[in-house]
């Protein structure tokens, strides 16, 4: 099912109609977000154009935390969906987009993969928690 048509407004700047000069096309359609959230691993995979995949990430517990300092990747548990700009109320409903901050068990992070395209969470380390 459809979710958006990747089309221009149908109307010009002085407020009228533009004429429809073509009809709509596969290549413009998208999808529903995947709205990845805490929980047990669950993967969707996609056929896009050209037979390429994506694999939608719908649920993940774990994340790869990049620490700057020590300069290493963990995998560590998620406990919580702290601050998402692209959307207050997907913090509220735990939901995990690029960008986002998460709560962890080693602190807090920030997400800097797409989830729901790349398949997997990675983010980097940006306040360690006080032992």
């Amino acid at each position: 099912m459809p979710y958006q048509w990747l089309k221009r407004s149908r109307r010009k700047l002085s407020g009228g109609l533009i004429k429809k000069s073509a009809s709509k096309k596969k290549r413009d359609m998208g999808r529903y977000p995947a709205e990845t959230q805490i929980g047990k691993r669950k993967l969707k995979i996609i056929r896009t154009r050209g037979g390429n995949v994506k694999q939608r990430l719908l649920r993940d517990s774990y994340a790869n935390i990049f620490d700057p300092e020590e300069k290493i990747s963990k995998k560590v548990k998620i406990t919580n969906v702290l601050e998402n700009r692209a959307n207050r109320e997907y913090a509220r409903r735990r939901i995990i987009t690029k960008g986002c901050i998460i709560e962890t068990e080693i602190g807090n992070a920030k997400v800097t993969s797409r989830p729901g395209q790349d398949g997997q969470i990675n983010a980097v380390l940006i306040e360690k928690k006080a032992d």
